[in-house]
């Protein structure tokens, strides 16, 4: 039988339908019929939520972001109207680059206000279309059941991303004869586009006739569910993968047929053999100009397949040869019936002396030096041993974000959160908590910046509330150091505004309660980690940083991609 009952109400139960479990969010006067009916639903016999409150509705995003990359699961951020919902647009923005699954839900002014320029009022539908899967709002009570349906359904299937709907107050407090609704089908979306069977027999006929083949695997194995499918593909043929930066935990790093990290500044040998390869298999990636250099040269000696399930990518940067439409889940296995056992041991041979150039140059003095400050690498490295490699990385955005994507250990899938295409400052923090509540049987360490740090450090007071288990690593060169970094290399050392004035870290962590250590001397580096591990709850470990600790190997911008830097 159907019950009458408030919009808001009928929100819960419709949220309860697509089995969310935590929301992240931050109340405010046009969301308050929401709040009001979620405060039963967080406590009592009718507990079915867990709300985490933010200090700030972008890091309720990023929240939202970090817990659907390490679950698999629609993230959920409910927010006011206003500034409330122009705050989450940055997270919105960053979960559609990336192919984020969330859902954030804003409140509206009354349907009776709309266009008069109420307090608060922002034509949020509008603003959010062109950086979301689907925006919609919500006018009418009679319509929640079937708008929230919809909206999760088109964030978690196909190519993932990020759904807002705009919640005009009059729904929320409207009566509504209740019954749930369940989306499975969109007029003129197509979220799985049928396998071609044509296109399968081509992909393998290449890769069986293909000397020096060379994978490129990205994010979207990881988002499919397709890692078994992928090692089995690239076992068959002996085939080495490099992987984009959102691709790390897709293929184990000790697996034998792991060639390193594709990228401005991944690893030296799969760059370079990216403009030898004589076919190049892009698997759930968008050749982005971080991984390409100049498009001009890029793999021209190469015949490109390209698996991805959103048609828009393929051509759109690299011309595929032969482009697999699908899902990989399904049209890797289906390649890999058709490809014959083969072996390529030669090429893969021919991996190893540019990979011990990059040991000795690079890896070896950035993870291991003898004398002088802290360094990235080492700290990286050093958590890394610690972890065992069972841990979640979070990274922030900048050197630290390199620095700690190069040197982490993915033995396991979905062990990676950070913000690749739009390049969020201040994402890690709020990442990480999310990813806490993703993944509550996992260590997350989360290293910063002192940059990035700063753009989201009220999330500390999340953190403090929560007790989130966020090991935070703060590696503080007191410089924008990205930006510091290539001011030094192309802009004649012109520091312009790079170098940061820090606050004493030391006196925010204990205002919040959280536990804390200033590293400033190796000696105690693997110590001090321990140390952090071992803490219950979240701890910020401050690690002082040479200042001008500077990323290798590194592809200058707008060069040719095996045009990689090992030294400055």
């Amino acid at each position: 039988m159907n019950q009458s009952i408030t919009g808001a109400e009928a929100l819960m139960r419709s949220l309860q339908a697509e089995g969310v479990k935590t929301i992240f969010g931050y109340p405010g006067g046009s969301i308050m019929p929401v709040y009001d009916a979620l405060y039963d639903y967080t406590r009592g016999e009718k507990k079915a939520f867990d709300h985490i409150l933010v200090r700030h509705e972008q890091g309720a995003t990023h929240a939202a972001e970090g817990y659907a990359r390490v679950s698999g699961e629609v993230g959920v951020a409910i927010v006011t109207s206003g500034p409330g919902a122009t705050n989450t647009l940055t997270g919105v923005a960053d979960a559609m680059i990336d192919s984020t699954p969330i859902v954030v839900i804003a409140g509206q002014v009354p349907i009776s206000a709309l266009g008069t320029d109420a307090f608060q009022e922002v034509d949020l539908v509008g603003v959010a279309q062109p950086i979301s899967k689907w925006s919609y709002q919500i006018r009418r009570a009679e319509d929640i059941a079937w708008a929230v349906s919809r909206a999760f359904f088109i964030a978690r299937s196909g190519r993932p991303g990020p759904v807002v709907l705009d919640f005009t107050k009059n729904a929320q407090t409207e009566r509504v004869d209740f019954k749930p609704e369940k989306v499975d089908f969109a007029r003129s979306y197509q979220p799985y586009p049928k396998l071609d069977a044509e296109a399968v027999r081509a992909a393998a006929d290449l890769i069986n006739h293909a000397q020096k083949p060379l994978a490129l695997v990205g994010q979207g194995v990881e988002l499919a569910g397709a890692q078994d499918e992928l090692t089995a593909f690239l076992e068959k043929a002996d085939i080495p993968a490099g992987r984009t930066m959102l691709g790390l935990s897709a293929l184990p790093s000790t697996h034998p047929l792991n060639a390193g990290m594709l990228g401005m500044h991944g690893n030296y040998a799969v760059n370079l053999k990216e403009q030898e390869c004589d076919v190049l298999i892009a698997i759930g990636m968008r050749f982005s100009d971080r991984v390409t250099g100049s498009l001009k040269t890029y793999a021209r000696q190469a015949k490109v397949i390209h698996f991805d399930i959103d048609k828009s990518e393929i051509n759109k940067n690299v011309r595929a040869d032969v482009a697999v439409v699908a899902d990989c889940k399904t049209s890797l296995p289906a390649v890999t019936a058709l490809l014959q056992k083969n072996s390529h041991t030669a090429w893969r041979a021919s991996f190893k002396p540019l990979d011990e150039q990059e040991r000795v140059k690079v890896i070896e003095p950035a993870i291991h030096p003898t004398a002088g400050p802290l360094l990235m690498g080492e700290v990286v490295n050093a958590v890394a041993e610690a972890t065992q490699g069972d841990a979640v990385l979070v990274t922030d955005v900048g050197q630290n974000q390199l620095f700690a994507t190069r040197y982490f250990r993915y033995p396991r899938r979905r062990s990676l959160c950070t913000s690749g295409g739009l390049g969020t400052m201040g994402y890690g923090m709020p990442a990480a908590i999310g990813a806490t509540f993703g993944a509550p049987g996992r260590t997350v360490c989360c290293f910063m910046g002192d940059g990035g740090f700063q753009m989201s450090i009220q999330e500390l007071g999340t953190i403090m509330e929560q007790q989130a288990p966020v090991k935070m690593i703060l590696l503080n060169n007191n410089y924008l150091g990205n930006v510091r970094q290539w001011q030094d290399m192309f802009w004649n050392r012109r520091k312009s505004f790079t170098r940061m004035m820090n606050p004493r870290y030391e006196l925010i962590a204990r205002g919040y309660g959280i536990p804390y250590e200033a590293l400033t001397d190796r000696s105690r580096l693997a110590a001090a980690v321990r140390q952090m591990l071992a803490t219950p709850g979240p701890y910020l470990l401050e690690c002082a940083i040479l200042e001008d600790d500077d990323v290798l190997p590194m592809t200058p911008p707008g060069a040719n991609v095996d045009q990689m830097m090992l030294e400055i």
